[in-house]
């Protein structure tokens, strides 16, 4: 029988330290929904109590099938349990579990905390019980647990089993300044687990040496049975295990797929590359090309005697195959492949098609057509949705602009503030009338949105609920051909969120055109005809 290896997600709290990524409400709660549809055991959302962001996060559970976990420290020295703010936001977050950090290293207990080593045990000891007796699955993140163990071993374990014999289903080891290197993890480990049993062992690795992926596995070799990591590597400074990394070596080298088993079906896995991509598409992020099983380069081979050998067989130049993982095979002379992966993505679309139909084949040339210009789809549902159906011939015309234009004036106001506006006027023919529409925003895309959507005449009540929520820009191109990239994110009447995507050198134009195709989805899943 395979062991079971638990999955950690840790993207919405360790994967938050990232430089240049802060996440908002709406997007940690689109990032709950991804992991929780890839299948990991754990979504760790954050740190209630500790910032309104997270505190309001807690408010209510946000995940169907994975444990959603809150994390904290334990109850500071001197406080009684009961007495503890921090711990009291703990208890009271709508989680199944918490994760309390803990230090595991005497010298960070003495210079950092200030404390006697003793009273760290009793911290760690006290909250765990506080946890299990509130009905909370309990686990024990030990802080720089393998610099503490080299350090001082004998406090470092003692740290592990006060955390275990309190209640804690899971300790977790924390390689925190990412320093150890995977022969030291396994041998660490292997110790460890004399004093706590391996399948209650997790590991924590960060990435400073670029081992953080190795050290997880050399860990769940030793014995460890829960695996933290982020989605894309995401953390401070050099960042965390890499859990898409991981969930692909787990599931697919025979040395492990054979001996263990995850939460991720085979389905869930066929979603790991459009998963990754979504949530840097998410973050506003350019996406990895060489990213190991995800990277747009991962399965692309150039001209010469690698490509002569891919087209004769794959496995010649790829140690899995690319849709087992949701990517593509590319040979940049000739691009072969990708029709079973568009099949499946309009089977998870609700379009089935035979794979002999012809119109896949226009579908994936435009597809790629598109990418050249610089479109991506993964975080653009919206606009994949209205590309399929436009090829299929199944998208009406629903109206059609004639012009735009838009200003941008800064003036004063009647209170004697500078202040600036933006007026777009839009010219559109709905069903053989004309009809022009002016607004005022508080930007152009805003001035253009209001504009647009001001009156689309019959089918004005459609789209009166629709709501932009979230705007994001890339320039993806440098030089005199910079081109810019806009994804748009709304909302229905209905609380259904959906994105849609435009290109073009002028980020007005990319943004119209990002605001068009709302519009046609949204008519087009309310049934509406031309």
């Amino acid at each position: 029988m395979s062991a079971r290896i638990h999955l950690f997600d840790t993207t919405l709290r360790d994967g938050a330290q990232t430089t240049g990524v802060d996440f908002s409400l709406a997007d940690k709660i689109a990032i709950a929904r991804h992991l929780d549809a890839l299948g990991v055991d754990y979504v760790e959302g954050g740190y209630p109590g500790a910032n309104p962001l997270d505190t309001e996060l807690f408010r209510e559970k946000r995940t169907q099938r994975a444990r959603f976990t809150a994390f904290g420290m334990t109850k500071r020295a001197g406080r009684s349990a009961a007495n503890d703010p921090g711990l009291a936001a703990l208890l009271d977050a709508e989680a199944d579990a918490i994760c309390f950090v803990a230090k595991a290293w005497d010298y960070h207990v003495r210079v950092a905390l200030e404390i006697e080593p003793e009273e760290n045990l009793a911290s760690i000891r006290e909250s765990v019980q506080a946890a299990v007796a509130r009905g909370r699955e309990a686990m024990v993140d030990c802080e720089h647990f393998f610099d503490g163990y080299k350090a001082n071993p004998d406090y470092a374990l003692a740290c592990a089993r006060t955390a275990y014999e309190a209640g804690a289903r899971w300790v977790v080891l924390c390689d925190t300044n990412g320093g150890t290197l995977p022969a030291e993890v396994a041998r660490i480990v292997a110790r460890v687990s004399e004093v706590v049993p391996g399948d209650r062992l997790g590991i924590h690795a960060h990435d400073d040496c670029g081992c953080a992926v190795a050290n997880s596995l050399a860990a769940i070799e030793a014995g460890a049975r829960q695996i933290q990591g982020t989605l894309n590597g995401l953390g401070e400074r050099c960042g965390n295990a890499n859990l898409v990394t991981l969930i692909g070596t787990l599931a697919l080298k025979p040395h492990f797929a054979e001996r263990y088993a995850t939460g991720v079906s085979p389905e869930a896995l066929a979603r790991l590359t459009p998963i990754s991509r979504a949530i840097d598409e998410l973050l506003n992020r350019q996406p990895n090309r060489h990213a190991p099983y995800v990277g747009a380069s991962a399965f692309a081979t150039k001209a010469g005697i690698h490509a002569s050998a891919v087209l004769k067989d794959p496995r010649t130049y790829e140690h899995v195959a690319p849709d087992a993982v949701g990517n593509l095979r590319r040979v940049l002379v000739s691009d072969q492949g990708g029709k079973s992966n568009l099949r499946a993505e309009l089977e998870r679309l609700g379009l089935d098609l035979e794979k002999d139909d012809p119109r896949l084949t226009r579908m994936l040339t435009i597809l790629k057509e598109k990418e050249s210009l610089g479109y991506a789809y993964e975080g653009a549902d919206a606009s994949f949705y209205l590309l399929v159906k436009r090829v299929m011939g199944e998208v009406p015309d629903y109206f059609d602009v004639e012009r735009y234009s838009v200003n941008v004036e800064r003036r004063w106001n009647a209170r004697g503030q500078l202040t600036t506006v933006a007026e777009a006027l839009v010219k559109v023919r709905v069903g053989g009338e004309t009809r022009i529409s002016a607004a005022e925003g508080n930007g152009p895309v805003n001035a253009l949105d209001v504009a647009l959507r001001k009156d689309l005449g019959r089918y004005q009540e459609l789209i009166e609920h629709l709501e932009l929520i979230d705007f994001k820009v890339r320039i993806f191109q440098g030089g005199t051909d910079a081109a810019t990239r806009v994804l748009v994110e709304f909302r229905d009447g209905e609380g259904n969120r959906f994105t849609t995507v435009g290109v073009s050198p002028n980020i007005i134009d990319a943004s119209f055109e990002a605001l068009t195709d709302a519009i046609d989805y949204t008519l087009l899943k309310a049934g509406a005809t031309a």
